[in-house]
């Protein structure tokens, strides 16, 4: 198996399960659909952003840094887990948190990962929607340096070539995983947003020799966008691996599943989550997996893949957030 010589720290829980999907594979009479369990990655509530965060925070303590500050939504998983690392290591963390745009729920401003950051020791800034969170991150970085400290800018997702390598990991392990168990799957379904979970996946695959499509379900943005969102972070990733190239024609994205705009809390989604809950005991989250769930089993229904063959559907957590969309998500 490859080894990738990156610095990283440990945060997680490794390997993460492989599961059978049994109670919705009887219901749906194939394909036959199996999990990779990144929510039980053990990182407060777990979720895919520990692997990304494993080689980031490498990088900020081989930088001398005291504090991370990274961005995302009011509910953001990301935020959550970041908040979490810095704990875990003793560093401090500031997260730049926008509403999101349409949703105003009482839950949604002071549950589920509004709450734990507080928990966590997070200090939260509160902005509008459609502030520039990376100018804003760099204008406090700049009054923390005055200050003596060292701040250390952890991006969007944690979706830049150093926190992808976490997912780079993730397909060597996931290769070995194969190996041991003697089959392997004809495609991968995850959510993708700031493209780090698919980009590097797609790297560690091609690393290892595995020749597996990886579908991105966006969250956010036009398959078009996504695709080239990925495809740039591919070969930024594998520069550093020093890989060839993965053409375009790797990176595939569908955008018919996450509804108006990001967070929109969609029937399928809904669907979805209830779904996996109650058939495999398994929890969604609104943002990401229910809405990448909500594609697969679109794909199921719609034929795009053949009966016989083998789908994993990559879970990246976020469960915390289900508190947040009690409203929707509540069947009173």
């Amino acid at each position: 198996m490859h080894k990738l010589s990156h610095p990283k720290i440990q945060l997680g829980h490794w390997p993460t399960p492989l599961e059978p999907m049994l109670r919705i594979n009887a219901m749906h009479k194939g394909p036959e659909l199996w999990v990779k369990r990144d929510d039980c990655s053990g990182l407060a509530f777990g979720g895919n952003k520990t692997r990304k965060l494993e080689y980031l925070l490498a990088d900020a303590q081989l930088g001398g840094a005291t504090t991370l500050l990274t961005a995302g939504g009011l509910q953001s998983n990301h935020a959550r887990q970041t908040a979490a690392a810095a704990a875990r290591v003793g560093l401090g963390c500031e997260l730049f948190l926008e509403d999101v745009e349409g949703v105003s729920e009482p839950d949604y401003n002071h549950s589920g990962n509004a709450l734990l950051n507080q928990l966590l020791g997070a200090r939260v800034h509160r902005l509008t929607a459609g502030q520039d969170l990376n100018a804003v991150m760099a204008l406090r970085a700049q009054t923390l340096r005055a200050s003596g400290q060292e701040p250390y800018i952890v991006p969007v997702g944690g979706s830049n070539a150093i926190g992808a390598m976490g997912y780079v990991n993730c397909g060597l392990e996931l290769a070995q995983q194969i190996q041991v168990q003697g089959f392997s799957f004809d495609a991968i379904v995850l959510a993708t947003g700031s493209a780090g979970t698919q980009a590097g996946l797609l790297a560690g695959l091609a690393l290892a020799g595995q020749d597996i499509p990886v579908l991105g379900v966006t969250v956010s943005r036009s398959s078009g966008e996504q695709c080239q969102k990925v495809l740039a972070l591919v070969h930024e990733v594998q520069a550093l691996l020093q890989q060839p190239k993965l053409h375009e024609d790797h990176v595939i994205c569908f955008d018919q599943y996450y509804g108006l705009a990001y967070g929109d809390p969609t029937p399928p989604m809904i669907e979805a989550v209830r779904l996996a809950a109650s058939l495999e005991g398994l929890f969604l989250d609104p943002v990401y997996s229910g809405k990448a769930f909500a594609g697969l089993l679109d794909l199921v229904r719609h034929g795009y893949f053949d009966i016989s063959e083998r789908i994993l559907f990559l879970h990246t957590g976020g469960a915390p957030a289900l508190f947040a969309y009690s409203d929707c998500l509540s069947e009173h």
